[in-house]
């Protein structure tokens, strides 16, 4: 049987499976395997997931989807607990949301669909339930908005009326002009309806959904030391000097503005480990905290805030209550 074949049975019967256990079925090593999977992802025969389970995606045949929540238990804390959340709600407006939980979405990428709501002049950002059909997500948007829709108007009922009645008495120039009257009557009628219609069928234009692609997260770029030529890398490099810090690891998120780094500082327990986010930013917001507390947690280290500016008031608020364990530090 022909390998491709033979992995896409095996996937079909068995579910999302990883490399290792596709290598396995196909008596071939994980490198041997992957390019089999590759090439039925570029065929769109497989899906790969974002979820990665012992450090590997998940490939799923499409129709698969609803059985990714089979591994949700391997989510770390603060993402697991946002996928409980959107699952039991189904639809989320962000702007209701703690930081964190905005942070979290964006991470949950098998699971969480964001969608752009247009409200009146404004754009706002909904997050959907990966599985929740169109026509549901519309009217859970719309109770979310309080919008309400017109009932719709009763058909009029016909009466039957006896032959005998139906028969005109009236000569046939007069027949002529009442029906004339009756019908401008009936017109000027229907376009009182239209006029007093006109304001709701406008409010429903203006609340529009639209769906888009998740956004994706900027590439994040390994490099050795002796790669980069950084002015803001550079300040960082002699702060961590001064306080007898070692980098460990390096990651450009945005040249001369953001840099996620693994570093090691010294303690009285000796050496420890923290995952550090650095940003050249005049004002740090909430937003930027959650998204460096996520990531550590992510990484089972504990986190250190770097700056050249100063944080916002909410952030300076919410440091010590929403973001317990993460250290700010001004350079």
């Amino acid at each position: 049987m022909d390998k491709n074949q033979q992995i896409l049975d095996f996937i079909r019967a068995r579910g999302p499976s990883q490399p290792v256990a596709v290598g396995k079925e196909v008596r071939e090593d994980s490198i041997v395997a992957g390019a089999y999977l590759a090439t039925l992802l570029e065929r769109k025969e497989l899906k790969v997931s974002h979820l990665k389970v012992g450090g590997s995606p998940l490939y799923y045949v499409p129709g698969q989807e609803a059985k990714l929540q089979n591994f949700s238990d391997r989510l770390n804390p603060v993402d697991r607990k946002t996928y409980e959340l959107l699952k039991e709600k189904k639809i989320l407006r962000e702007k209701a949301l703690e930081p964190i939980e905005r942070v979290s979405l964006k991470q949950l990428r098998d699971f969480a669909i964001p969608l752009n709501v247009r409200i009146g002049e404004e754009m706002e950002v909904f997050w959907k339930w990966y599985l929740l059909p169109e026509q549901e997500t519309e009217v859970i948007v719309k109770r979310i908005l309080h919008i309400t829709e017109p009932k719709p108007k009763e058909e009029p009922k016909v009466i039957p009326v006896p032959i005998e009645r139906l028969v005109p008495v009236e000569r046939p120039a007069e027949i002529l002009r009442k029906s004339i009257a009756e019908e401008r009557k009936v017109e000027e009628k229907r376009e009182e309806e239209l006029t007093r219609e006109r304001p709701a069928v406008q409010e429903r234009a203006r609340v529009q959904e639209r769906l888009i692609e998740p956004s994706r997260e900027s590439q994040k770029i390994l490099v050795k030391e002796t790669d980069l030529n950084d002015k803001f890398y550079d300040q960082l490099r002699e702060y961590f000097s001064r306080n007898k810090i070692e980098i460990l690891e390096t990651n450009i998120i945005k040249k001369g503005a953001e840099i996620d780094l693994l570093i090691e500082v010294p303690s009285a327990m000796g050496r420890l480990t923290y995952y550090c986010k650095a940003k050249s930013k005049k004002r740090s917001s909430e937003s930027d905290l959650a998204a460096a507390f996520v990531q550590a947690q992510m990484k089972k280290l504990p986190a250190l805030y770097l700056t050249r500016g100063e944080l916002t008031k909410k952030a300076g608020e919410m440091l010590n209550r929403e973001f317990r364990g993460l250290i700010f530090r001004k350079f």
